[in-house]
């Protein structure tokens, strides 16, 4: 099937008349991870959320790739080598969306790491993660390190440990499996909310859905039924009435994005926070932008939108400006933000900050199976184990056989660029493509960085006459038009903010354009005057939530 946001009511009819072998319930990365991983062990599996893919905690991370360095910390050596081999796995089937970058660890004098410490610390990281060797662990003295990054704090510098971590757009990785698991055959649809559970016998058999587009209530069947649904797992465990034993915590992280004209840094730096609470924040340069974070905060509140409160800001802020002196970063510098939720499995006196990030299965007496906890690194080895379970299942009742786990090395969609050791030589020769077409040589490049092999389909909407009408540059029209045809796109807030990043990473461009959008997604997909006003408030109350001066 197809990811189009004009397939999306065949797919939902399709869904409706079949009983699935599997039905996954959350499209976040751990739910198109097991669509990705069930539909190509020959499982026919239908996924469906409530939001928009990937709109939780999915694109709400720090968007690190992470190697699990900090596992290390708490001893967790076996979660160390996992999560390292799994960050591999990761870069070579989406090199496009997965960039190494070096990352500083610097120390100072009564800091949390010091020289020889961190070298140990770092060199076992190297082996147990199985890190490449050029991208593993370098020492810099006090000299050596403000000249790499001359904007460090230099008062008590002792010097720095250098690593390797991956940047992720967190979002496109979720839409690029979901993507995947689509072209595979998986039956995917957003906006459609599981309420409430169908039994036979004391045993779920399918659950009563809503689409959230037209409010319309459907019926949904299936063999085995997977609640991946991240924050809102406890609420379905409830539901099903087999919420026992372990909880879920959520931990909320906030980020800012500021403009690097205001800190000119060009170094990924892992620091620690000012404030005597153990606690350590990245800076990240992405483009023209850095972005900091995160914070770490028990939350009980609502979770599709936990928000950013001008504690959250002053926090960071003052982090930054112990960590950056000579900037004077102030709130009104904050361009954007975004907050998330961690849903962590709660252990009995543990700071959120110590809790462990490994996940969990509960099966309940139903036959429910729920996934809780875990890191975006995992997604595939999560899915992995849990679908072995669904499929042992099947094998059981229906006596059919299925294939073991395929995921390792399958290319993600977009990922077909060579491997990462042709990356870089697919990213030149598809930019020069790009400027022939009459894109500038930014332009360009961020289009084929963002959407890697697909960015040839992208290229085909650059010379539509729409464009003009709906008085849309050419690049975001070309991306609105690939969003809507593949990646099921049905709000402005789905491709300007999940899509796109231009909420986060490109406020003018999300400011100069967002009307326009709004015009030529209402015309596309036939909004009535009702719906599109509709639409414009959740752009507004999005707009109002991650940029300040609006």
């Amino acid at each position: 099937m197809t990811s189009s946001a004009y397939s999306r009511e065949i797919v939902l009819d399709k869904m409706t008349q079949l009983n699935l072998d599997l039905l996954i319930i959350g499209g976040g990365i751990t739910g198109a991870g097991i669509a990705l991983d069930a539909q190509t062990r020959g499982i026919d599996t239908g996924l469906i959320e409530m939001q928009d893919f990937a709109a939780g905690t999915s694109s709400r991370s720090t968007k690190l790739v992470h190697g699990g360095l900090r596992y290390l910390k708490n001893l967790e050596f076996k979660m160390v080598a996992e999560v390292g081999r799994e960050r591999a796995i990761v870069y070579e089937n989406a090199p496009h969306v997965t960039t190494p970058v070096r990352m500083m660890l610097p120390f100072y004098k009564g800091g949390t790491f010091g020289s020889f410490t961190t070298s140990i610390g770092l060199s076992i990281y190297d082996r147990l993660a199985g890190v490449k060797k050029a991208e593993r662990r370098t020492m810099l003295g006090a000299k050596e390190t403000r000249k790499k990054e001359p904007i460090l704090a230099g008062k008590n510098l002792r010097g720095a440990g250098m690593y390797v971590e991956y940047r992720t757009d967190d979002a496109r990785l979720t839409l690029e499996v979901a993507k995947t698991a689509a072209e595979k055959g998986a039956l995917l649809a957003n906006y459609v909310k599981a309420e409430s559970f169908i039994y036979d016998n004391g045993k779920v058999i399918g659950v009563v859905a809503r689409d959230m587009i037209t409010d319309k209530a459907i019926n949904i069947y299936a063999k085995k039924i997977v609640n991946a649904t991240g924050p809102w797992v406890d609420h379905l465990r409830e539901q099903d009435r087999s919420k026992t034993g372990k909880t879920i915590l959520l931990s909320k992280g906030v980020h800012v994005v500021l403009s690097k004209k205001r800190l000119p840094l060009q170094q990924a730096v892992y620091f620690d926070t000012p404030f005597k609470d153990g606690r350590m924040m990245f800076a990240i340069p992405r483009g023209d932008k850095v972005y900091v974070g995160t914070t770490e905060s028990n939350y009980d509140g609502d979770p599709r939108e936990p928000g950013v409160t001008a504690d959250d800001i002053d926090y960071i802020v003052k982090a930054t400006n112990a960590m950056f002196p000579g900037y004077h970063i102030a709130a009104d510098d904050v361009e954007s933000s975004w907050s998330g939720l961690r849903p962590l499995i709660h252990e009995e006196g543990k700071d959120p900050t110590d809790i462990s990030r490994k996940d969990e299965i509960f099966h309940s007496a139903s036959g429910l199976m729920t996934i809780a906890g875990g890191k975006l690194t995992g997604y595939r080895k999560m899915a992995d184990s849990i679908v072995t379970l669904v499929a042992q299942e099947l094998e059981k009742e229906t006596g059919v056989k299925y294939k073991n786990c395929q995921t390792k090395n399958l290319v993600l969609s977009g990922g077909d660029v060579g491997g990462s050791q042709e990356l870089k030589s697919f990213n030149e020769t598809f930019v020069r493509a790009g400027m022939k077409l009459g894109l500038d040589g930014k332009t360009s490049r961020e289009l084929v960085e963002r959407y890697g092999s697909n960015v040839s389909q992208v290229f085909t909407y650059l010379d539509d006459d729409e464009a003009e009408q709906f008085q849309l540059p050419k690049a975001v029209w070309a991306s609105l038009r690939y969003a809507l045809e593949y990646e099921m796109a049905l709000t402005p807030v789905d491709f300007l903010l999940r899509r796109t990043s231009y909420m986060l990473f490109d406020i003018d461009k999300a400011r100069e354009n967002k009307n326009a959008v709004v015009e030529a997604m209402s015309e596309k997909l036939h909004w009535s005057e009702e719906e599109k006003t509709k639409r414009i408030a959740e752009l507004n109350d999005m707009w109002k939530i991650m940029i300040p001066d609006q």
